[in-house]
């Protein structure tokens, strides 16, 4: 099976051409050329590339106009604004877009994305979700109690779970003494059938340095859980940029040997196919 990184973000530089909405501390680019590269060092074969909400909230041109260079290697998701009423539309009009293969939805406790889960526009998206037959990349870290409101609200909605259900930090400094202190919630959310789980971004939560050896324990609670055919390895980088670099997250997986070749080839890339419905092919 291909090796697939279920969320990268690319993106250029901060101009006034293409503006940023805000300036993370994120490398000052990496465009869709630049991620290809590091994808090819590593032997990722494609990645779906989730438009960075950092930089371009709603605006997925940049992410389009990667795919259309790149077409083998990247699918599209891009986040959509519940504040819109007409979101609907928009999802239709993404659907019909080459390359895409999702949507997200953010319902984290931050500025600008700290929104009720009975949000009048979480409805608007999902059943037009559930009507173009697209997966709905969740991000609810810190607030999976909010999350899990949606997924059971809307069971013929097919979810995905972003980056473990954990807070990840985004620097070295900022780990927490309990990373893996909500496991037993996301363990819990296993038994929702319409539910897979991204194993994105795992190597941020070791307290170890490379090749990060205490993720895999409690990894394995997951894997347990949910069954290797609903875990989709993925890096998030460059989000994980300050904490990890793109070969440090893809490596410790294909090294490890708590993974058999069969549960490897699922987790790192035929899971992903699966739920996205989409392979790459390099060309």
């Amino acid at each position: 099976m291909p090796i697939i990184d279920s969320q990268v973000h690319a993106y250029e530089a901060n101009t006034p051409q293409r503006p940023w909405a805000s300036v993370p501390n994120w490398p000052p680019h990496v465009t869709g050329d630049e991620m290809v590269a590091a994808m090819d060092k590593v032997g990722v074969d494609g990645a779906i590339f989730v438009s960075p909400f950092a930089m371009y909230r709603y605006d997925a041109s940049y992410a389009v106009e990667v795919q259309c260079k790149h077409p083998g290697r990247f699918a599209l998701v891009k986040p959509v604004d519940p504040d819109d009423p007409a979101v609907a539309d928009v999802i239709a009009e993404w659907k019909k877009t080459p390359g895409t293969v999702g949507i997200r939805i953010m319902l984290v406790k931050e500025p600008g994305r700290d929104r009720d889960p009975n949000h009048p526009g979480f409805e608007r998206i999902l059943r037009a979700a559930a009507r173009h037959d697209f997966p709905v990349n969740l991000l609810c870290w810190g607030n999976l109690e909010a999350g899990t409101t949606l997924i059971d609200r809307h069971p013929d909605v097919r979810f995905v779970l972003d980056h473990l259900g954990i807070l990840q930090p985004r620097t070295p400094e900022a780990r927490s003494p309990e990373p893996w202190a909500e496991l037993p919630k996301v363990l819990d959310l296993a038994r929702r059938p319409n539910l897979v789980i991204k194993v994105s971004g795992a190597c941020t939560l070791s307290q170890k340095p490379y090749p990060y050896p205490d993720i895999w324990d409690p990894l394995a609670r997951v894997f347990d859980a949910w069954g290797f055919e609903r875990c989709l390895w993925g890096t998030d980088w460059t989000r994980a940029y300050a904490v990890v670099n793109y070969e440090q997250a893809v490596k410790p997986f294909l090294e490890t040997d708590r993974l058999s070749e069969s549960e490897r080839a699922m987790l790192m890339g035929g899971a992903c196919a699966k739920v996205y419905r989409w392979s790459p092919t390099k060309r």
